[in-house]
């Protein structure tokens, strides 16, 4: 696990330890560099996780002709070690050095070779190439730039940003999007200039230019070779999981597992302590806010487990006044609020541990969120009479009162009225995201708006259903899901709360040979009628307790609807405050004042758009300015 830095072509050795020293939290263990004038730099950073001693960065095969960084893990490098060992000198106990010697012999098919999280690069000497790839998932991250025929890459954007002459400027389609999605979707950065390479993608850069950017693996909902396995899916699922656990049970450094109490994580523990003889190291957090406290449920399955567990109720300072500092840290705007508590529970844990499982991916691959039920209600509702609608339902849902706890039942009616507008392939994205396109309308300034005149807010969303426009329409919101909200809010936030403080964390949920069996089962297996996850539930019955399988989902927040009344009203002021908005340009600040009044005299939850524009405000003070 690490922080990769580097260019291709013009560069000075200065340059490229500037560029490193800003991922050091990445990666504190060590650094290392390999550098050509003129050609190349590759810088990296290393938090030791496997082969202590020997694993240190760049490696190179046999003659030196090939240079190669990974950011991450390769769950099978013991078997592809084994077999390349018979041709070639390996010098190393760990997993960096299979991706040289692979490259040598089968070239850019290597990445279809890999079980990881990962993001490589990698320098082909004798026919000056630079190849980058990402992992299928994007569980790891890679940016890129190209100033003057000189590719500039990095594990997170504010290292691209020291290189000479890369510019500190918004990408207002970014912004859009953002404004839309609480999130910057891959291939965009927030940055003008700045691209995110895309999951199970990998590009090449050769002569000063693109050569290729393609993919090496599709996101499949109909594999044939997977079809005998129907016959037992429980006990396939079951097998597959095992293997995939255990995998990442593998590290030369202590090692535990998030437990939230909910089904996907109890169910990664399941299986670590199930694999293992003495017992697993558990962590979890709570609140003092019921409403959003899920720790008595982290205690039950703990005690099932008989798992070591450890456990902190946070109070509120301890989430609120850290907003501005991993705002300062986090280089692209997100607003998703549970980036704090994450953030907590890794700095828990690393007090005992350097690597942690989680049990990220379940809700994206097995239909475990509510939007999917939402879709099955709009069924039922859209036969309704339009008159019923438009003149009793509608108007009595959006005249209920506003409450500001954790996702309550009259905020989840609202959410699905306002969906309503939009067609079934879109509304999922005004579910789960921010500003709708007409409040996005009245929130910019004309000069921005301008700027991004005939640009389509849900570019990304059509896209992606574009893709997949064959398949039954529940498996193209999977699609849409996995494709986007589980990389670039999810992932992407678990990557950085756990990485500020130097834990890595792994996915098992999320191991290739878990996703293309889930995403290749008959739909009614994942959501039967309004019942999510049906598989998983009927695997984990009998080995956890029935309330953790049955119950319904609540996420990993905290109290901000509530906070910005309280707790968060001062920095919400200082921070939307209107004369420093007018100043900016960006943001209308009449727009932002009523949405704020609403909030304040608690006439709307305006939860979403406010802490969405927060979260922008807190980063563009910190990184859009040089």
């Amino acid at each position: 696990m690490c922080g990769i830095v580097g260019f291709a072509g013009e560069g000075k050795r200065e340059t490229l330890e500037k560029m490193n020293s800003t991922l050091v939290y990445r990666g504190p263990d060590e650094d290392g560099y390999f550098f050509i004038e003129g050609e190349l730099g590759f810088g990296f950073r290393r938090l030791a996780i496997i082969d202590l001693a020997g694993g240190n960065q760049p490696l190179f095969n046999e003659d030196q002709s090939i240079v190669s960084m990974l950011n991450g893990e390769i769950y099978n490098f013991k078997e592809l070690r084994q077999d390349l060992a018979k041709r070639h000198k390996l010098v190393t106990q760990g997993d960096t050095e299979v991706i040289p010697h692979l490259y040598e012999e089968i070239g850019e098919k290597l990445f279809e070779k890999l079980n990881g999280m990962f993001a490589i690069a990698i320098f082909d000497r004798k026919n000056k190439k630079l190849i980058l790839a990402r992992d299928r998932f994007g569980k790891k991250p890679l940016f890129y730039a190209i100033l003057n025929q000189t590719l500039i890459f990095a594990s997170e954007p504010k290292a691209i940003l020291e290189y000479p002459g890369i510019k500190r400027e918004l990408n207002p389609q970014a912004l859009n999007l953002y404004l839309i999605h609480e999130y910057v979707p891959c291939p965009w950065s927030i940055f003008r200039g700045i691209k995110k390479i895309e999951p199970g993608s990998f590009l090449v850069f050769q002569n000063g230019r693109i050569q290729k950017d393609r993919r090496y693996y599709e996101i499949e909902f109909n594999r044939r070779d997977l079809e005998v396995k129907f016959q037992d899916p429980v006990k396939e699922l079951d097998r597959r999981l095992e293997e995939a656990v255990q995998k990442r049970l593998v590290a030369d450094v202590p090692l535990g597992l998030f437990l939230s109490g909910g089904l996907d994580s109890s169910t990664v523990c399941y299986f670590a302590q199930r694999l293992q003889d003495q017992k697993i190291k558990t962590f979890s957090v709570g609140f003092k806010d019921q409403s959003f406290d899920e720790s008595k449920y982290a205690r039950q399955v703990a005690e099932v487990l008989k798992s070591e567990h450890h456990e902190k109720i946070l109070e509120a300072e301890d989430l609120y006044s850290l907003a501005p500092q991993i705002f300062k840290m986090l280089d692209e705007p997100l607003a998703d609020a549970a980036i704090i508590p994450n953030f907590l529970l890794s700095r828990f844990a690393r007090q005992s541990v350097t690597v942690a499982l989680g049990g990220d991916g379940g809700d994206e691959i097995f239909m475990g969120y509510p939007t999917f039920q939402a879709h099955r209600l709009f069924d039922f509702y859209r036969f309704a009479p339009d008159f019923l609608k438009n003149n009793l339902v509608e108007p009595i849902i959006n005249h209920l009162p506003a409450s500001f706890a954790n996702i309550t039942f009259d905020y989840k009616l609202k959410r699905f009225i306002l969906g309503l507008k939009y067609g079934p392939e879109r509304r999922d994205s005004i579910w789960i995201g921010s500003f709708t396109p007409e409040e996005k309308q009245k929130l910019l300034t004309p000069e921005i708006l301008k700027e991004t005149e005939g640009f389509n807010d849900f570019s990304v969303v059509d896209r992606y259903m574009g893709e997949v426009a064959h398949r039954p329409f529940l498996e193209k919101i999977a699609y849409l899901y996995q494709k986007t909200y589980m990389t670039d809010d999810i992932l992407a936030l678990k990557d950085r709360a756990s990485m500020f403080v130097s834990l890595e964390l792994r996915a098992p949920l999320l191991d290739v040979n878990v996703v293309d069996f889930v995403n290749s089962l008959p739909q009614n297996l994942k959501l039967r009628g309004f019942k999510t996850k049906y598989l998983l539930k009927e695997l984990m019955r009998g080995r956890l307790p029935q309330n953790i399988i049955d119950r319904s989902k609540k996420g990993f927040g905290i109290p901000v609807a509530r906070w910005l009344r309280g707790e968060l009203k001062s920095l919400m002021l200082e921070v939307l405050d209107s004369k420093k908005l007018a100043g900016e340009g960006i943001f209308q600040p009449k727009t932002v004042e009523l949405l704020i009044s609403e909030h304040l005299s608690g006439k709307k939850d305006n939860r979403k758009l406010l802490w969405t524009l927060m979260a922008f405000e807190l980063w563009r003070k910190n990184w859009l300015k040089n």
